[in-house]
């Protein structure tokens, strides 16, 4: 352990140095519209209700965690989000009234919430309502950041946090393009009745193992989908991620070993076998290249331990 600590710092002090100096974020846009059309303006009076783990994210980082009431389920991180704001509940499972309860000024929500009905009633209500598109690739993320602060009225700190992310970006794509032999791997999301959910392509699942330099082994269809273990030991991935969460009761990992299929694929063969906090994985919100980059450097040591000013 202390040696990969070692590494991972040795790591973090290597992707610093490839950092450009900030830019200036003197033309950054600080108008922003709702989904009606309606003109935003944010102040240090408005409460905000924010849903959707990368948005909280966001809004922590760029300093607004005393104008956010109310968050999902699924802010948890910084871990004090869900301690000390009140928590309306899934973000895919939200309720009109347990909502508009809270008092919003404003709502800024991950375009995966609902049920629909619940979120086209939310967008009339009044409240001004923020639709926050769940983008899986460098510049979506980078936009996210923008959008976000400038609806929330933190314009220019989002620009800077927002450079911050590119430049991540931009210098872990330059540790991928050393990969001169990429690792074929799963994404598995969890396991029920038996059956591995893997992400296929066009998923946050299938974004994340492409920007860590591996191919998604199981591509060939969309979406996230149960495999057989006959399935599984056909695409033979030389890698398995799995999500890590802090509810032990889905301890996919621990299920993993219950697979026959899992147990005769190259990854379990060759102890790769990664797992990794869930929100960290596929938030993707200003951590995403960091997140990468650990899941790049667990897979392929050898990219830190070459001694370049790369990630």
């Amino acid at each position: 352990m202390k040696g990969r600590t070692g590494l991972l710092m040795a790591v973090a002090l290597s992707f610093a140095a490839v950092v450009p100096p900030l830019l200036s974020f003197a033309n950054a846009e600080t108008s922003s519209v709702d989904v009606n059309g309606k003109a935003i303006t944010a102040d240090a009076q408005a409460r905000i209700l924010s849903i959707g783990g990368d948005v909280t994210e966001i809004l922590y980082a760029v300093g607004l965690q005393s104008q956010i009431i109310a968050v999902d389920s699924t802010s948890q991180f910084p871990s004090e989000a869900l301690n000390d704001k009140k928590n309306v509940g899934y973000m895919r499972a939200l309720s009109t009234e347990g909502v508009l309860s809270t008092s919003p000024s404003m709502i800024l929500a991950s375009h995966g919430a609902g049920p629909a009905d619940v979120v086209k009633a939310l967008q009339s209500s009044g409240v001004p309502y923020v639709d926050v598109p769940d983008e899986h690739d460098p510049k979506g993320v980078a936009d996210k950041v923008r959008l976000v602060s400038r609806a929330a009225g933190a314009a220019d700190k989002g620009e800077v946090l927002a450079k911050e992310v590119e430049r991540n970006f931009a210098a872990l794509d330059q540790a991928r393009q050393r990969v001169t032999k990429p690792l074929s791997a799963i994404f598995v999301l969890g396991v029920q009745k038996g059956m591995a959910t893997v992400a296929g392509s066009g998923t946050s699942g299938d974004a994340i193992l492409q920007l860590a330099g591996m191919t998604n082994a199981a591509a060939s269809f969309k979406g996230f989908k149960p495999m057989t273990d006959e399935s599984l030991i056909e695409i033979a991935p030389d890698v398995i991620v799995v999500m890590r969460r802090s509810d032990p009761q889905h301890d996919a990992l621990k299920a993993l070993d219950d697979l026959k299929g899992v147990q005769q694929t190259p990854a379990a063969k060759n102890k790769r076998i990664v797992s990794m906090d869930a929100l960290y994985l596929l938030g993707f919100g200003p951590r995403a290249p960091a997140a990468a980059r650990e899941l790049m450097m667990t897979v392929y040591p050898e990219l830190a331990s070459a001694g370049t000013n790369t990630p």
